[in-house]
């Protein structure tokens, strides 16, 4: 559908530990300006309080009424129902709070929640990645697209989403796409997001660092150091990016089987794309040795790195050729060869988390006639 040309507007909120900010969208554009408020993450009245005055200062800067309220917010949760749960940065929703429910009866109109990795996805399915990848097929003259998509974001844990033909997966107990519970190829008596993250990569580098430093250094220090900018351990660096690569490929080449479509990769770490997706590609494009002694392909299709000139080219390369359908000569194009790209979010992780609030409240809205 025509998200630009839709004129309803939905309320946003991009929830962190330590404030709130509201917004609002019409047609895929943000139409006010941010309002921030505390979160008040130990005390739920003051946090309730807090969210119900964000959304009614930016109603009240919005005109028509709002159609509904869409945004992000951490898990666990039961996200239909818009019931949260025990939360690590928010205390105060302990024992689960049904805060879609509050919302909606306070303002009267619908209220969908769901988490960052997904409305991350979806974003880039509606307006980024995806777009992106298609257009791009249109204009070398492809009748070949893309449906479906693997969103990734990397920051403080391993988030994930996943879009099918234009649908969103929730999963039946709101846990679909929880890819950070795979197992680690680097520990696997740990699950993956203890190596694919912001702690994950800093132990990575401190487990080999010969410099000495006082604290660990963040993410972005640890890239400054691989690339020689920044005082450190640079061996250690690149090195805890092979395996931060490593581990995230393993993890993202068991989810892209039974996903089968485009990869996209957000948060806070991808900054750090360059220095990671060689040994992350390598790892999804690896072998498996069967019991024969012979090895096989470890993916049924080939992965190609979107950011590299030369790799999205041979991506783009498709070579269908014509089968025949009777003996009137008809024919069909076959598209033999299996590929998907990976690269980095085009819209920015905020803003797609943004973008799929919107057109997630969008659909809803319009299956249920509103």
């Amino acid at each position: 559908m025509n998200y630009q040309q839709d004129e309803r507007i939905i309320l946003t909120l991009d929830a962190g530990g330590t404030n709130f900010v509201f917004s609002a969208m019409r047609g895929l554009k943000e139409i006010v300006a941010p309002i921030s408020q505390p979160a008040y993450a130990d005390d739920l009245d003051k946090c309730l309080s807090s969210i119900i005055n964000g959304f009614t200062k930016v109603k009240s800067l919005v005109s028509p009424k709002p159609s509904a309220i869409s945004f992000a917010f951490p898990g666990p949760a039961d996200y239909p129902s818009g019931i949260i749960g025990d939360l690590g940065n928010l205390p105060a929703f302990k024992g689960g709070v049904p805060l879609g429910p509050i919302i909606e009866d306070k303002f009267n109109i619908p209220v969908f929640i769901n988490n960052d990795g997904n409305l991350f996805a979806y974003g880039e399915a509606i307006a980024g990645f995806l777009l992106l990848v298609n257009n791009a097929l249109s204009k070398n003259k492809f009748a070949r697209r893309y449906k479906n998509l693997l969103g990734i974001t990397l920051g403080t844990g391993l988030g994930a989403g996943i879009v099918i033909s234009n649908e969103l997966l929730v999963g039946d107990n709101s846990n679909g796409a929880e890819i950070w519970l795979m197992r680690n190829k680097i520990n696997s008596s740990q699950n993956v997001e203890e190596t694919v993250s912001i702690r994950g990569l800093k132990k990575l580098y401190l487990d080999n660092c010969s410099y000495n430093h006082e604290i660990a250094p963040e993410p972005e220090q640890i890239y400054q150091i691989a690339l020689g900018e920044f005082p450190g351990d640079r061996e250690a660096a690149i090195d805890a990016f092979n395996k931060f690569g490593e581990a995230a490929g393993d993890a993202i080449a068991q989810a892209i089987t039974l996903v089968d479509g485009l990869i996209v990769v957000g948060g806070g770490i991808s900054g750090a794309y360059s220095l990671f997706i060689n040994s992350l590609i390598k790892e999804m494009t690896g072998k498996y040795l069967l019991n024969t002694g012979d090895e096989i392909n470890r993916l049924d299709i080939k992965v190609y790195n979107w950011e590299d000139e030369k790799k999205r080219n041979e991506f783009l390369s498709f070579n269908p050729s014509e089968i025949n359908l009777n003996k009137s000569g008809s024919t069909i194009l076959y598209y033999k060869e299996k590929k998907s790209a990976i690269g980095l979010s085009k819209l920015g992780t905020s803003k797609a988390i943004a973008v799929g609030a919107y057109a997630f409240a969008v659909n809803e809205l319009n299956k249920n006639k509103l």
